[in-house]
């Protein structure tokens, strides 16, 4: 057993947290405050050629493993969280299944530009009565000549109302549930698409989320991403252990920055005399949050060593995800607590963690459908 990181991940791990120390550490406030897509942020990290993170080196990528992938998550979430979001939506979700179906053509016209942060890609999964549940997709894309013509509303689509392209998530039969899904590529310009609702939200702001609308749209058979029909659900399980873990990842992250936050104030806040780090009570908050911390990790790290050697890590990354979320939220409600009274205003960071964190409860599946999945697979079926 060997828990240590490689040389070329201990300089990576160095690389990425001094960036982000110096790019996305001092404007994480203003991104919170302004909610806006920090263009010019994006601009100047993308040009750093870290979106091509997982990506094959002959195509302009990195060709990082997954740990790495995972120190970069963990970084960037640690940062801003906002940031983050729409940063690994281009790195990950949203250019994936371009890179694994689409053609030349198509990577020509959408991945390459999105690895160098030229365009700004999405994937489109949820729906208003369906999230966890994508046998119950109602956007339809029905075959139309040489092509597809799809319709239907998304929502809560991270980057959706600045994207330039977006992976679709379809039925072309809603009577075959999850046995009808399929992706399809759908780019900005196309007559049709449209982004509608801009979402206000109460954490994770500076990733601009929203509605994206499908009326009547028609692609091409070009745009269809897959290798036969009604594989769509397939594909996200490829991929899917994977976000769990990078949902981990970035928790971690959240976790790490209030801790150090936490940390901060306890050695300098004075009170009845002495400094708060002082009173028995304090420190023990501090105890238990470096053991949850310690033990999310492990369990992330250690799902990204299983995904890279291709072994098996269903159950494992379904509960990383939710173990770390968890210790998250921990981290940051003792982060308010150490703070007191001044973790309620907007002027202090206590507040931006708390409501940060709560986000990642939803995406890679919410607790309540990851404690069912681990559950039957740990009972099978009777």
């Amino acid at each position: 057993m060997n828990f240590a990181l490689s040389e070329e991940q201990e300089f990576f791990k160095k690389t990425i947290a001094d960036t982000v120390d110096r790019m996305i550490v001092p404007k994480a406030q203003e991104i919170d405050e302004k909610d806006e897509f920090p263009w010019d942020l994006w601009k100047e990290f993308t040009g750093l050629g870290y979106i091509g993170l997982r990506y094959p080196e002959e195509i302009g990528g990195m060709n990082a493993d997954k740990v790495m992938c995972m120190i970069f998550y963990e970084e960037v979430a640690r940062g801003s969280v906002g940031f983050a979001q729409s940063v690994i939506m281009n790195i990950l979700m949203g250019t994936y299944f371009i890179f694994r179906f689409g053609s030349e053509a198509i990577k020509e016209r959408c991945l390459y530009p999105a690895m160098r942060g030229e365009k700004v890609a999405t994937m489109c999964f949820t729906e208003d009565q369906s999230g966890s549940d994508l046998g119950s997709t109602r956007t339809t894309a029905v075959k139309d000549g040489d092509g597809w013509r799809i319709n239907g509303t998304k929502m809560w689509i991270t980057n959706g109302p600045v994207c330039d392209f977006c992976t679709v998530l379809a039925t072309n039969d809603p009577s075959k549930g999850l046995k009808g899904l399929n992706f399809f590529l759908v780019e900005k310009g196309t007559p049709g698409f449209s982004s509608g609702q801009v979402l206000n939200k109460l954490g994770c702001r500076g990733t601009v989320t929203g509605e994206l609308v499908f009326d009547d749209v028609w692609v091409p058979d070009e745009n269809f991403l897959g290798t036969e029909l009604g594989k769509g659900v397939v594909y996200v399980g490829d991929i899917l252990d994977e976000v769990r873990l990078m949902t981990g990842a970035m928790a971690l992250g959240i976790a790490r920055g209030a801790y150090a936050e936490a940390l901060e104030f306890a050695r300098k806040r004075m009170a009845f005399g002495q400094y708060i780090g002082n009173f028995q009570l304090i420190r023990e908050k501090f105890a238990e949050m470096d053991t949850l911390m310690n033990a999310a990790r492990l369990m992330v790290y250690y799902g990204a060593w299983l995904l890279e050697e291709n072994k098996d890590c269903r159950v494992l990354a379904a509960e990383a995800k939710m173990y770390a979320t968890e210790v998250c939220l921990k981290v940051v409600d003792e982060l308010t607590r150490i703070y007191g009274a001044n973790a309620f205003a907007y002027e202090y960071s206590p507040q931006r963690y708390f409501r940060d964190a709560r986000f990642l409860l939803y995406g890679g599946g919410t607790h309540e459908v990851l404690r069912d999945f681990i559950g039957r697979s740990l009972i099978g079926k009777l």
